[in-house]
């Protein structure tokens, strides 16, 4: 640090002849100069966080899209299942106007649904069993 300001006394003195270096104490200099970051760090630090703002954007943009997709996705079952229970619900509703009570078939089925809360779930049931 002394040779730097005693460089930075000659080339005061060189250009300010009024003011002789040997004038001014060395320590003055040295405890005056505080150094200042470049300017230029502090713009590549700024662009830094503005590049790593962008990214966490566009994560936060993939995430979301992510999650949209699969709620899209999740519905587009629940209404597949919905359709598929209500075929089966049709499926039952004529295989019980089809079934004879008084046959094999009918008689085993009065005791199967019997641990059913209705004739129809137990007939959808049988079929989605055997389907």
């Amino acid at each position: 640090m002394d040779s730097l300001d005693k460089l930075l006394d000659q080339l005061k003195a060189e250009y300010d002849p009024a003011k002789p270096a040997a004038s001014q104490p060395q320590t003055n200099a040295a405890k005056s100069f505080t150094p200042q970051p470049p300017k230029s760090l502090s713009l590549v630090d700024s662009l830094l966080a503005e590049v790593a703002a962008d990214f966490a954007a566009q994560d936060e943009a993939v995430e979301l899209k992510k999650h949209q997709e699969l709620k899209q996705e999740e519905n587009r079952q629940a209404q597949i299942k919905a359709q598929q229970l209500e075929a089966l619900k049709l499926e039952a509703e004529t295989w019980l106007k089809k079934l004879d009570p008084f046959s094999s078939e009918g008689f085993w089925f009065e005791r199967f649904a019997e641990s059913y809360p209705s004739k129809l779930e137990a007939a959808m049931e049988y079929l989605q069993s055997n389907g």
